[in-house]
């Protein structure tokens, strides 16, 4: 079975309460690797937890690409043994035409070389509108990835990217061995896709038009995303299991989509 991760932003609430007890439930679900976010801000946390618990992480999430000193994050992230450093957000408003995509690939090429001065990976994570805003009829996304180095990788999140309106399978065999993590997240796909989310991850409005894909996030398997096709098309990515939002217990989520992925994720 392929390596499968969780998001640790989907626990952010039990994070935020208990730290330690949160990390240590996971571990006791049965997952094995989780992806940090915000690390740089609690890396002694994160590694007293890790080393209690044994948790490795592969990948992490951190703010880069506009950071004035990206080597604290590289340095952090080397202590967490993170491998992958994934920026998990730039703004759609930046995401409007050619120029913004290969502004940002150049920034993310400078950031691969700085990062591999670290001995590590760096990359860049998706969202619905680098799919649904276009240029010439084609998603900013597709013209980012053509200016990226060989050496950038991508964390695909293939739900976003169906709600964008994107055949996922599809981008992550264009993509091939440069996707090195996918978010597996399943739910909702509905609503007027062109809505965008606020400009901030952490904002808690979320527009009317993109509340069901939002709020009615379901485990992997159990809701619109074919999810199946989605592992199919990279098997070589580290598997990420995700929420932005659960009705129910969100502990109880992360372990029905790990159950699911360990049944059908061969």
């Amino acid at each position: 079975m392929p390596t499968t991760s969780v998001q640790l932003y989907s626990l952010r609430d039990a994070i935020a309460a208990d730290l330690d007890a949160a990390v240590a439930r996971v571990r006791e679900i049965g997952y094995e690797h989780v992806e940090p976010y915000a690390f740089v801000e609690r890396v002694a946390d994160f590694e007293r937890a890790f080393a209690a618990t044994g948790l490795a992480a592969p990948s992490g999430h951190a703010a880069v690409i506009d950071v004035a000193e990206p080597d604290v994050v590289f340095e952090a992230a080397t202590r967490l043994g993170i491998g992958i450093v994934i920026d998990p957000f730039v703004p759609t408003e930046r995401w409007q035409t050619a120029d913004d995509a290969k502004k940002l690939a150049d920034r993310v090429n400078e950031l691969t070389v700085r990062a591999a001065g670290h001995g590590l990976r760096f990359g860049y994570h998706n969202h619905q509108w680098e799919f649904t805003n276009k240029v010439d009829g084609r998603p900013v996304f597709e013209i980012f990835a053509e200016h990226l180095d060989p050496e950038a990788v991508l964390e695909v999140d293939t739900f976003w990217a169906t709600v964008g309106g994107a055949d996922a399978p599809a981008v992550l065999k264009t993509l091939g061995d440069r996707v090195v993590a996918i978010h597996v997240k399943d739910g909702e796909v509905s609503g007027d896709i062109a809505t965008v989310l606020p400009s901030s991850e952490s904002a808690l409005e979320v527009p009317p038009a993109l509340k069901a894909a939002y709020e009615n996030q379901v485990p992997a398997g159990q809701g619109d995303v074919d999810v199946p096709s989605i592992l199919a098309a990279a098997p070589q990515a580290i598997r990420v299991v995700e929420f932005d939002s659960y009705a129910g217990d969100v502990f109880e989520g992360v372990a029905a989509s790990l159950a699911w992925l360990q049944e059908n994720d061969k």
